[in-house]
């Protein structure tokens, strides 16, 4: 069973108040000091122009900002930050020029773009529009040209407007899912009567990776995929890195009732989210490159509106999850618990630690021994993450 908890005073929305208020005084403007602004909402997104320049354009219903946070430069996929930006669901469709498709899903405490480029492309310009010219609402525009060389340019494309929002199509793009198998190496873990824990967690990320990938719909990234040694950081990094969805860290528990059974989810807990802001006092790997600004102030407040969101989505997978999995194994009576661990650290990633059962029980130690047990679990740990995507797209499509 992880064992890494960790602590903090407490901080939440009453820091962000006395940043805001600093903030106030230095010069910021007051009205700051009622609260974050509303969040923009996507209403339509629209491409105009052709093979060499392509012109993207995302109507909002009030001004916001963005950042860049992919070029594209080395895998033709621009990734966009549009903090404090909501987004009904994921939104995705068919690109133009040279965007072959595009996606805007929730991340960071807002909304986050990406285009798939058909061809090699520079962001060119980026710029917010206010109404006018016809136009009721602001206009976030992203102008790529083609930074291949120059040849015959395909005929201009009339632009097209896709009312946000948009139905889910065969051209969705895929969801990075990052399996973290507890333990490892130097550190086995719990034992059971025949077994060390980190042999059955990487058994079932193995078998869990298998599974989501035989679907097509999604992108796996392993923390670990041989019997070493991982620090904790390490693994949210990887998560970051991957530009991860969703989360998922196995693990199987241990106690000293040897009757003790069951399995059970953990999510992030309030002293765990109040441990992110120190560990951004003195590093910022949690928050590289997905929370726009240096401001420190400004992104503790950014910090906590991404920790918010994030921990709404971790507890409602942790439901669906507990749900599937309950119907392959025994359930603990209170199954949904939350902690600090370290791996549930990353502020913009919904995440949870599942513990498979207890290894020390000798009917799960069994259970996870198999590998016909495991592959059971596992697919509906599988199933769960299948219904909590589609959950969002039901919204999206509405």
């Amino acid at each position: 069973m992880a064992k890494v908890l960790v602590s903090a005073t407490r901080t939440g929305w009453a820091r962000a108040a006395m940043i805001v208020g600093a903030l106030a005084l230095a010069g910021v403007a007051v009205a700051m000091a009622q609260g974050p602004a509303p969040a923009a909402g996507v209403q339509k997104v629209r491409f105009g122009g052709d093979r060499n320049e392509t012109r993207i354009v995302i109507d909002l219903d009030r001004a916001a900002s963005g950042k860049l946070l992919a070029d594209g430069a080395t895998d033709r996929r621009v990734v966009i930050g549009l903090p404090n930006v909501t987004v009904a669901g994921d939104l995705q469709g068919a690109g133009q020029g040279l965007v072959e498709r595009w996606a805007i899903d929730e991340a960071a405490g807002g909304a986050r773009l990406r285009l798939d480029l058909k061809a090699n492309a520079e962001v060119r310009r980026r710029f917010l529009l206010p109404p006018g010219d016809g136009a009721s609402a602001y206009r976030y525009v992203i102008d790529l040209k083609s930074t291949d060389a120059p040849g015959a340019q395909a005929p201009a494309l009339r632009p097209t407007l896709v009312s946000a929002p948009v139905k889910a199509s065969a051209l969705r793009l895929k969801k990075v899912i990052v399996i973290d198998a507890g333990h490892g190496g130097k550190d086995p873990g719990s034992s059971g009567a025949n077994t060390a824990e980190k042999d059955v967690t990487l058994a079932a990320a193995k078998a869990l990776k298998a599974r989501l990938e035989k679907s097509g719909r999604y992108t796996v990234v392993m923390t670990r995929q041989s019997d070493t040694f991982v620090p904790l950081e390490a693994r949210v990094q990887v998560a970051r890195r991957a530009d991860a969805d969703l989360f998922i860290s196995l693990h199987a528990d241990s106690g000293p009732d040897a009757a003790t059974r069951g399995a059970s989810v953990y999510t992030l807990s309030e002293k765990g989210t109040e441990r992110v802001a120190r560990v951004l006092e003195k590093d910022d790997w949690l928050m590289k490159a997905n929370l726009p600004g240096r401001d420190r102030a400004v992104s503790q407040i950014l910090l906590d509106l991404s920790q918010r969101a994030t921990k709404n989505r971790s507890a409602a997978f942790a439901e669906t999850l507990l749900q599937s999995v309950g119907e392959e194994t025994v359930l603990l009576r209170r199954s949904h618990r939350d902690a600090g661990f370290i791996v549930l650290l990353a502020p913009d990633i919904p995440a949870v630690l599942l513990e498979m059962g207890f290894i020390t029980n000798v009917d799960d130690e069994q259970l996870l021994k198999s590998s016909a047990g495991r592959g059971r679990l596992m697919d509906a740990v599988a199933n769960s993450i299948e219904s909590y995507f589609a959950a969002q797209t039901r919204i999206a499509a509405r």
